[in-house]
């Protein structure tokens, strides 16, 4: 498990470029024309951590297996989009299942690449493609609601629940508000709003574009981004899509690391929308080790010890029993887990336990 982001933005900001670029491929074609993108490219990157190499190395683990980053490049949003206008958003049904959303807003000016708004303003952008998904939502939960209230006068009480968490975000949506501005009371009501899968209760990255000469300071367009980014609790990055094009095609580390030195750079996009994405969903990551791999799992942060476990298998979940605890400081000290076990450093810990970042575990679990 890693985690999954939607790519979503105007027609000609870069967003297939970036994609491409992310993935080190061409699977969306990057064109300068609204809609290249028709149907929804789905890529799969490698999550990097140099800690995954150290415990492999320790293990003599025959495969290291990375955690993964899920990006879904969706056709351009223009206004109206929810009156039909462009390709309308019927393919926004594409991203209700990641985990956080990526707008793409173009913070360079080029006279070569027309823009849909014929200005270039990623503020205004930002807030069309935010009114587009608000719209989108309502228009979700006004579908539902009558069939949900009827089940619910029938005295359906999983019907009436969701009848209130939706008539309870619906008073935020009417008013042009993300549904993530819904104060969410208790778990049962976070539970029902989590079922919707809205548009905008996910989580927001602002991705500035920039051109290549503002890559590492970022420029007057993005510093209005950050701004607003800041005030809305969101992860902002700053990044030319064209130079994550041109370190895609480089074969060798060492010419990326020079290349990215030249323009004051000390890591490429990826690695920065990949950060701001474990922030953004507050996510931890551990390990299992042993001689026929090294892998790494993904969780959210605070998660214990049997539902981590089921992030491998549901039935290390409902079997779990222990778990075998090292954290990776001291399985690097201890040069591996019998050097821990000499050094008192490996735990056996229960159901309560919450798994830290780091951790190196093995799940004891009944069949």
């Amino acid at each position: 498990m890693g985690f999954k982001c939607g790519i979503v933005g105007l027609p000609n900001v870069g967003k297939s470029t970036l994609f491409n670029a992310l993935l080190s491929t061409q699977q969306a074609e990057a064109a300068n024309y609204p809609f290249c993108t028709i149907e929804p490219n789905v890529g799969r990157v490698s999550v990097p951590d140099d800690r995954i190499e150290t415990l492999a190395t320790i293990a003599g683990s025959a495969t290291i297996i990375p955690t993964q980053l899920e990006f879904v490049d969706i056709a351009g949003l223009v206004r109206g989009a929810s009156k039909g206008e462009g390709l309308g958003n019927q393919f926004l049904s594409h991203i209700r299942e990641v985990d956080a959303i990526i707008y793409v807003l173009r913070c360079f000016e080029d006279g070569n690449i027309t823009h849909v708004e014929n200005t270039i303003d990623p503020m205004r952008d930002a807030d069309i493609v935010e009114t587009e998904l608000v719209i989108a939502d309502l228009e979700s939960l006004e579908k539902r609601l009558p069939n949900l209230q009827k089940k619910a006068k029938g005295g359906d009480k999983d019907s009436g629940e969701q009848v209130a968490i939706i008539e309870k975000v619906l008073k935020v949506v009417n008013e042009g508000h993300p549904a993530r501005m819904t104060a969410i009371t208790d778990e049962a009501e976070r539970r029902q709003f989590k079922l919707l899968q809205l548009l905008t209760s996910k989580p927001v990255m602002y991705v500035c574009n920039v051109d290549e000469g503002s890559a590492a300071t970022g420029n007057a367009l993005s510093t209005k981004v950050v701004e607003m980014a800041e005030k809305k609790n969101a992860q902002c990055v700053i990044i030319s899509a064209r130079i994550e094009a041109e370190i895609s095609t480089m074969d060798t580390q060492a010419d990326k690391d020079e290349f990215l030195d030249s323009l004051g750079l000390k890591e490429t996009g990826l690695s920065q929308i990949i950060k701001a994405g474990y922030r953004l969903l507050d996510l931890v990551t551990y390990f299992t080790v042993g001689p026929k791999e090294a892998r790494a799992w993904t969780i959210t942060r605070g998660t214990q010890g049997p539902a981590a476990a089921g992030v491998i298998h549901t039935d290390f979940e409902k079997g779990f029993i222990r778990a075998e605890t090292i954290s990776f400081n001291d399985y690097v000290a201890a040069k591996g887990e019998q050097g821990a076990k000499e050094a008192g450093k490996f735990r056996l810990e229960g159901k309560e336990y919450v798994v830290q970042d780091g951790d190196v575990l093995h799940f004891r679990f009944n069949n």
